[in-house]
């Protein structure tokens, strides 16, 4: 997806499509220290409740930072808060699609309360939740 480039305010919105492979997830392991089985071992995982391996939480939810620093604001952002429900799991190289709702700014100081939430190809969230971020765009 590309930059926003109009002001942001109550209301605007910007989605943006993604997947992540296998070896994204082992990379994720490696770095956060969680080997969990689940995550990195496809035979231990079959024999879950998810019948195959799954993507990490956090790896998941991950891109609400690169599009609140790219793209939706973009440059500048600090991003302060986020709340995070996990409703389903999700999985390597399958497509997703990050949505993005301001749903309030607070004019003088920069803020902005934003809806965020993860769908899966068949429209069903997957992950819901709701970021504080601080930009400039605020106006």
């Amino acid at each position: 997806m590309q930059k926003s480039t109009e002001q942001i305010k109550t209301g605007s919105t910007y989605r943006e499509k993604f997947s992540y492979t296998q070896e994204n997830v082992d990379d994720f392991a490696k770095i956060s220290g969680d080997k969990n089985p689940l995550h990195i071992d496809e035979e231990y995982a079959s024999k879950s409740i998810f019948k195959k391996r799954i993507i990490h939480g956090y790896l998941g939810t991950s891109i609400f930072s690169k599009v609140f620093a790219m793209n939706f604001p973009g440059e500048g952002t600090i991003y302060l808060k986020q709340d995070l429900k996990f409703l389903k799991p999700m999985y390597a190289l399958e497509e997703y699609t990050a949505v993005f709702e301001v749903t309030n700014h607070i004019t003088d100081r920069h803020r902005a309360l934003v809806s965020t939430k993860i769908i899966n190809s068949k429209n069903e969230e997957i992950v819901t939740g709701e970021a504080l971020i601080q930009n400039s765009k605020f106006l």
